[in-house]
């Protein structure tokens, strides 16, 4: 017991509108910035290009929506499961639950919700999921996917040279990333350069990646 408790297992987070914004966001930035870079090193016409993109955003949002709605659902289907489960230990071997939390739990046992509450959160580790939140979840990643997407198509769609757009696509999309890295810093405390930096890092170098792929395989 003393493990569970007197460690301090962390509960898991709650899904937040920050984490399904920068899931959705970050996502639709990089995959749309490496497919575009990827087919233009392959040497791809602007035609072809501006489909493939468009066609993986539509692909890309909708997944990454549906994605976020199941796995939320997930987390709630587990967490009831769960809440069924203890609720049947605390009325047919209670004595064993006891010993779980030891002091703690005979100071609370005269409550059973925060009976049942304890239990979830230090033994099994896990946090209600509401019934809204699948839905909430993937409504809003799908929106940021979709946001996301569009901001590396927008310099290919101005009447501008392709190596210009290039460039422009490669700044508009860090700018992009630095901004949902500030916004996460403000909403966590945390440093925002900190934050800002990690992101961009992490998204230009997959979409370099796919520049490097789509190098490679234009020249077979």
């Amino acid at each position: 017991m003393a493990s569970k408790i007197g460690l301090g297992h962390e509960m898991h987070p709650r899904p937040t509108l920050l984490s399904d914004f920068i899931l959705g966001s970050q996502d639709g930035l990089v995959n749309v910035l490496g497919i575009l870079l990827g087919l233009v090193a392959a040497g791809t016409s602007t035609k072809i290009l501006l489909v493939a993109a468009f066609a993986a955003l539509a692909a890309e949002s909708i997944s990454m929506g549906a994605v976020a709605y199941t796995s939320t659902l997930a987390r709630r289907n587990l967490y009831l499961s769960e809440i069924e489960r203890e609720t049947r230990e605390m009325r047919e071997v209670p004595e064993l639950e006891r010993e779980e939390v030891e002091d703690m739990l005979r100071r609370i046992e005269a409550k059973p919700q925060a009976w049942l509450d304890i239990m979830m959160a230090f033994e099994l580790n896990l946090a209600e999921v509401e019934a809204h939140q699948p839905r909430s979840s993937g409504l809003t990643v799908l929106a940021a996917t979709i946001v996301g997407s569009f901001v590396p198509l927008l310099p290919f769609l101005l009447p501008i040279g392709r190596e210009v757009a290039v460039f422009a696509t490669i700044i508009l999309t860090g700018t992009m990333l630095a901004g949902v890295g500030v916004y996460e810093a403000r909403t966590t405390s945390a440093k925002w350069w900190v934050c800002a930096s990690r992101m961009v890092l992490i998204g230009l170098a997959a979409g370099f990646a796919g520049f490097a792929a789509g190098a490679i395989i234009g020249r077979f």
